[in-house]
C-alpha cells in the first residue's frame, strides 16, 4: 500500500511537471503572436521565423550545454559550476521523473530568448540574433541560473526568485538592452530634435491574442514552479499562485487602462496588454506567499510602472518595439524587491544584491557577445533592407502578399 501510495505520488507530479511545461512551452505562440502584432506587416515573417528558430536552438543548446552548466552535480554555494553527465547522475530517491525537471527547465531559457527577440526587431539581422541566443541559452542564462536555482552564490545568500522575475524576465531584458544600445533605433521612430513619431503595429487582434496566450502560459510558469502538487499542503500552495498570478495580471491590465485614460485621455490598447503582462512578471518573483489582495496591489503597481518606463524610454530613444524591456526589466526588479513584503525570509539586502548581480551580469556579458558580433558579422541590415522590410530580405515570404503590389498589376 505504502509502495502504490509513492508512486502515485511520483507520476502525480511528474504529470504536473510536463503539463505546467507544456503550457510554459505554450508562451513561445504567445509571444510569436504579440510580437507579429505589434511589428509592421514587412516583418512579420521574420519575427515568426525568429521566434521558432529561438525555442529550437534554446531546446538544443540547453539539453546540450546548459543543463550540465545549471543544475547537475554542482557544489551548492558556488560560483563556476562543474560539468556532470547530463540528467543522469540524479538521485535514484527523487519524487518526480527528473527528465520532467529538464522539459520544464528547458521551456523557461526559450522564454528568455523570446523576450530579446521583441525588442531588436525589425532592424537586426536575422542570423546575428540566432548566434546570439546559442551564447544566451547554452552559457550566459544557464550560468546566472545555476547562481540561485541551481544552488549557488546567491541562493547561499537567501536570493529569493520563486519563478523568476528576475532569473528569466529580467535577465532576457538585460540582453535585449544590451542589443538595443548597440542597434540603434528603426529608421523614422526619433527626429533630429527629440521628436518621437509612434510606429503602430500591423495587427492588434494577433497582440491580443498573444497577450491571452501569454496569461494562460503563466498558469504553468508559476504554478510549475512549485514543482511538487501531490500532497495538501502543495495542493493549496499551487492554488493560492495561480490565484495571486491571475489577480496581478488583472490588476495590471487596470491599472495601466486608467493611467492610459488620466495622461491622455484614450485606452490605448498596447498599454493595456503590456499592464497584464507587468503584473504577470511583478508577481512571478514571489506569487505564493502574498494575499490576494497584496496581488492585486502588486499587479496594479507594475501595470502603471511600465507606462511611464515605456514612455521614459522612448524619450531616453531606447527604441523597444513591444515595450519588452520596461515589461521584463523594470517590472522584474520591481517583483523582487516587493518579495520581502510577503516573505519573511528575503531581504532587502540580499534581493538588491542577487538583482544587480544577475541584471549586471546578463548585461555585461550579452554587451559584449553583441559588440563581438556587430565587428565580426554586423547585426544591423542595411537601410534599404529595412526600408523594404525584413520579410523578404531574411525570408524571402510575406506574410501578406495581398497587400505587397506587384511590378506590372
Amino acid at each position: 500500500m505504502e509502495n502504490t501510495i509513492i508512486e502515485l505520488k511520483f507520476s502525480l507530479n511528474t504529470f504536473y511537471f510536463l503539463i505546467s511545461g507544456v503550457l510554459v512551452m505554450w508562451m513561445a505562440a504567445g509571444f510569436a503572436m504579440l510580437e507579429a502584432g505589434l511589428v509592421r506587416s514587412k516583418n512579420t515573417t521574420e519575427i515568426l521565423t525568429k521566434n521558432v528558430a529561438l525555442y529550437a536552438i534554446a531546446c538544443t543548446m540547453y539539453l546540450l550545454i546548459g543543463y550540465n552548466i545549471m543544475y547537475v552535480d554542482n557544489a551548492e554555494g558556488g560560483v563556476l559550476p562543474s560539468l556532470g553527465a547530463l540528467i543522469g547522475s540524479a538521485a535514484k530517491d527523487a519524487d518526480h521523473a527528473l527528465q520532467s525537471d529538464f522539459f520544464f527547465q528547458v521551456v523557461f531559457v526559450a522564454t528568455a530568448m523570446s523576450i530579446v527577440s521583441g525588442a531588436v526587431a525589425e532592424r537586426m539581422k536575422l542570423w546575428a540574433f540566432l548566434a546570439f541566443c546559442v551564447v544566451l541559452t547554452g552559457f550566459i542564462y544557464p550560468l546566472e541560473g545555476y547562481w540561485t536555482w541551481g544552488g549557488g552564490f546567491l541562493s547561499e545568500l537567501g536570493f529569493v526568485d520563486f519563478a523568476g522575475s528576475a532569473i528569466v524576465h529580467g535577465a532576457g531584458a538585460a540582453a535585449a538592452l544590451a542589443g538595443v544600445l548597440l542597434l540603434g533605433a528603426r529608421k523614422g521612430k526619433y527626429g533630429k530634435n527629440g521628436e518621437i513619431y509612434p510606429i503602430p503595429g500591423s495587427n492588434m487582434p494577433l497582440a491580443t491574442l498573444g497577450t491571452f496566450i501569454l496569461w494562460m502560459g503563466w498558469f504553468g510558469f508559476n504554478g510549475g514552479s512549485q514543482l511538487f502538487l501531490a500532497d495538501k499542503e502543495n495542493a493549496i500552495a499551487v492554488s493560492q499562485i495561480m490565484l495571486n498570478t491571475n489577480a496581478a495580471a488583472a490588476a495590471g491590465a487596470v491599472a495601466a487602462l486608467l493611467v492610459c485614460k488620466l495622461m491622455w485621455g484614450k485606452a490605448d490598447l498596447t498599454m493595456v496588454l503590456n499592464g497584464a503582462l507587468a503584473g504577470l512578471v511583478t508577481i512571478t518573483a514571489e506569487p505564493a506567499s502574498p494575499t490576494p489582495v497584496l496581488a492585486l496591489i502588486l499587479g496594479a503597481i507594475g501595470g502603471a510602472l511600465v507606462v511611464f518606463s515605456i514612455v521614459a524610454l522612448d524619450k531616453a530613444k531606447i527604441d523597444d518595439p513591444v515595450g519588452a524591456i520596461s515589461v521584463h526589466g523594470i517590472c522584474g526588479a520591481l517583483g523582487v524587491m516587493m518579495v520581502p513584503f510577503s516573505n519573511s525570509d528575503a531581504t532587502f539586502q540580499g534581493q538588491a544584491v542577487g538583482l544587480i548581480t544577475i541584471l549586471g551580469f546578463v548585461f555585461i556579458t550579452s554587451y559584449i557577445v553583441w559588440s563581438v558580433l556587430k565587428a565580426s558579422m554586423g547585426i544591423r541590415v542595411g537601410e534599404e533592407e529595412e526600408l523594404s522590410g525584413m520579410d523578404q530580405h531574411d525570408c524571402g515570404v510575406d506574410a501578406y502578399p495581398e497587400f505587397v503590389t506587384v511590378r506590372g498589376q
